[in-house]
């Protein structure tokens, strides 16, 4: 990595092909076909979702997850569509570092470079302030470790390479908990909350290196962490709180994503977007 400067990140007209006169009156791309990029927490939900249209969009995706036969089903879906170069499954849990140095070289043993970082696993666990000592303290250390620190692990462990792509990019998936939360889940709220700000922090240190780094904050999105939510209280939860009336399709979020590591988003840096149907911004 070179050591930081003042000088200016490369141009984005030398990010990408220019348009010709008589194709396109635009010059910045929104393909990320031939592009690699690495999806955590891809076996199902948002990430899942992530790694199929990163696959439709022409990129090839690391879909990494726990569980060979979940991130086996994802990846063979993919192939099943987009061929056998299309996917690559990464089985580990990115709170562990060695899995996560594990992750990245199979990716660059794979694909020899990584484009596109999508740090989307998560956890969302109990921590109240009257559960008992241990638990809180089992789970307050977990949800950090995946909710956050894999995050800056895996950025850290990859910026050279989002560096030498020519225009990296990493996504993060925070959460509206970061702006409106819930009883209960302190450590997932606080983690949350920290997303962003480690978001805006690396965006400064990385924007001079082509590297963006954004971050998006799902509000109710019909997952695997909703799913035991009965739906007569999603539907009353949904319209007392969420102007569009319903829970989001992870798909809805995933294109958020794609718009965030587009060529053309190259001018889009720390920030933070809710994907939520407007429930954060809605007072009564």
């Amino acid at each position: 990595m070179p050591p930081p400067s003042d000088s200016p990140s490369v141009a984005p007209s030398a990010l990408r092909p220019g348009s010709t006169s008589d194709s396109r009156l635009t010059a910045l791309s929104r393909s990320i076909a031939g592009r690699t990029a690495i999806v955590t927490g891809a076996a199902s939900g948002m990430g899942r979702a992530t790694a199929h249209l990163f696959a439709d969009e022409g990129a090839r995706v690391i879909v990494a997850d726990l569980g060979a036969e979940r991130v086996a089903a994802v990846v063979d879906e993919i192939r099943a569509v987009h061929g056998p170069d299309s996917a690559l499954g990464a089985v580990g849990d990115v709170a562990d570092p060695e899995q996560l140095d594990a992750l990245v070289a199979d990716t660059l043993a794979w694909a020899d470079g990584i484009d596109i970082v999508v740090n989307n696993a998560g956890v969302s666990l109990v921590t109240s302030a009257f559960q008992p000592g241990a638990e809180f303290e089992e789970n307050w250390a977990r949800t950090l470790d995946v909710n956050l620190t894999a995050h800056a692990r895996l950025i850290r462990l990859t910026v050279e390479h989002l560096a030498r792509s020519g225009g990296g990019r990493v996504v993060n998936i925070a959460s509206t908990e970061a702006i409106v939360t819930t009883a209960g889940l302190a450590a997932y709220a606080a983690t949350k909350a920290g997303v962003i700000g480690l978001t805006k922090s690396f965006a400064v240190e990385l924007g001079r290196h082509g590297i963006t780094v954004n971050c998006i904050c799902p509000g109710p999105i019909e997952t695997a962490m909703t799913a035991a939510i009965e739906p007569e209280a999603k539907a009353v939860y949904a319209r007392r709180r969420v102007p569009l009336r319903r829970y989001g399709d992870p798909e809805e979020v995933a294109h958020m994503t794609l718009n965030l590591c587009l060529p053309s988003a190259s001018y889009v840096n720390g920030t933070a977007i809710a994907v939520d149907g407007g429930m954060s911004i809605r007072h009564t």
